[in-house]
């Protein structure tokens, strides 16, 4: 008889078996399919091209890189063009004295060596400068980890809080599922709190207050609270007074305050300004030695969308040294992330500024993508809010929209016979008939009862129109098949 498999699933760790990623789940798989039976069957589906509307992407559905950041970045890569003359007249002087200064704080100018664990000093040096000027209060480049994008910033925090099935980190519903995944992949116990759709989207502090005293009650040690601001999917911006009291809360209870605001740069509320955790502490007069606090941010999104650079930051305030040796020991452990993306962290958060010959050029790129974004997010709000069924809350950030889609009873027990959840059959439905790919709101967490889809605002606004034609004719027919 052979011998039984040595690796199977049943013998996997059950930890990576819990662990879920709607984002890039089935209906994204599911996709990927369908796009390859358009590559080898053309005219086989009833849509010629598949949209991504999954993934907040934005560089995969056309929008462009910042030219600044790349001048630097050719720069830098290949530094053997500063020194022939005909550079001159192919990047902007600005961005040539910028990757002379960077090349100069890099050992040997090799871009291609591995750096310091947290970063190289000189990019760490940048990014506080840019903090500074954003929040009005000192930062430390010693503060500073530069990350593979912010993710792994987050499993890192996930890594070192977690002891077991006890620990327990305070999660939005509907959240992020990086979160959900890597609470998972460490085994802790994820403590949702509901965001109140009926308000926008609101976070009340007495429901954070129930969830933490109903999970204490449980046995659970809730070590922290994740804020994702602006919201993903959700895409609220949070007030300040609101914030004031998160803050508060954190302090209160003892626990660290994990603050996602790698969608800082995307607002498109006329009345809503985004302010940094930092920033709201500080102002309160709390210090060093009063909050612990984590800042997470990304390279990847902001109107750079530099997703496949992989470069973003942490910035870790309010723990004691001997912390701050295991974090910096569990980063050494990766040796460092990758050199473009610690480039990237620097240029973003110091981007041309008055009076550099690239400053005019830069910021009609950047007013470009954003106001084309709030535009796009307003144009598909309206339209999925016309629709039956649908109702949409307000983008005021971020890259997403949330609807929640109200299914006749009939749809709901097909697909209780497909065995998926009722927006997972919708979502799939929407896709094998339009090609368009959307997430279904069971992967991010929704208040029990409801049914939702998110959808990335990041289709070209060429594009956008189409998509809203496909999207109603799809939804009608829908739901006249399902009607009750």
């Amino acid at each position: 008889m052979a011998p039984a498999a040595s690796v199977a699933v049943e013998n996997l760790n059950p930890k990576v078996l819990k662990c879920e990623y709607a984002v890039r789940g089935e209906i994204a798989i599911h996709a990927q399919r369908l796009q390859q039976q358009l590559q080898t069957q053309p005219g086989s589906l009833p849509f010629d091209q598949i949209l991504f509307c999954n993934i907040g992407n934005p560089q995969s559905l056309g929008q462009q890189p910042v030219t600044f950041f790349r001048e630097v970045l050719a720069l830098c890569d290949h530094p053997c063009l500063l020194e022939k003359e005909e550079t001159k007249s192919l990047f902007s002087a600005d961005a040539i004295s910028r990757a002379k200064q960077i090349l100069a704080t890099i050992p040997g100018r090799a871009t291609g060596a591995y750096s310091h664990s947290q970063g190289i000093e000189g990019l760490r040096d940048a990014i506080a400068a840019g903090i500074t000027s954003r929040d009005g209060f000192p930062a430390n480049a010693d503060d500073i980890f530069i990350t593979d994008g912010a993710s792994p910033g987050v499993h890192m925090m996930m890594q070192l809080l977690i002891r077991n099935e006890k620990d327990g980190i305070l999660c939005p519903i509907p959240q992020y599922p990086l979160y959900s995944a890597s609470i998972a992949l460490h085994g802790g116990a994820l403590v949702p709190y509901y965001l109140d759709e009926k308000t926008g989207w609101g976070l009340e502090i007495s429901d954070l207050k129930k969830q933490l005293e109903d999970a204490r009650s449980k046995g659970i040690d809730v070590r922290a609270l994740v804020v994702i601001n602006p919201g993903n999917p959700t895409g609220q911006v949070l007030a300040e007074d609101n914030q004031y009291d998160i803050v508060k809360f954190c302090k209160n209870e003892g626990l660290v305050l994990l603050a996602d605001e790698v969608y800082q740069e995307n607002i498109y509320a006329d009345n809503k300004k985004f302010n940094s955790f930092k920033k709201i502490a500080r102002s309160m007069g709390y210090g060093e030695d009063d909050l612990p606090l984590v800042s997470f941010q990304s390279v990847s999104k902001g109107y750079y969308g530099e997703c496949g650079k992989r470069g973003g930051y942490m910035e870790i305030t309010g723990f004691s040294a001997p912390v701050r040796e295991q974090i910096y020991k569990v980063a050494s452990v990766n040796l460092c992330s990758n050199i473009t993306g610690q480039i990237l962290a620097s240029l973003v958060m110091n981007p041309p500024k008055v009076g550099d010959e690239s400053y005019a050029s830069y910021k009609a790129e950047k007013d470009a993508i954003l106001q084309s974004l709030a535009r796009r997010a307003k144009a598909l709000e309206d339209a999925f809010n016309k629709l039956e069924g649908i109702s949409c809350n307000k983008a005021e950030g971020a890259m997403y929209l949330f609807p929640q889609i109200h299914l006749p009873q009939k749809a709901i027990e097909a697909a209780k016979a497909a065995k998926k959840a009722p927006d997972a059959f919708y979502a799939l439905r929407l896709l094998e008939s339009t090609g368009i790919v959307v997430v279904s709101g069971s992967g991010f967490g929704q208040v029990p009862g409801t049914w939702h889809i998110r959808c990335t605002i990041l289709p070209q606004e060429d594009k956008i129109p189409a998509v809203i034609t496909r999207f109603k004719a799809f939804h009608e027919v829908f739901m006249a098949e399902y009607r009750d």
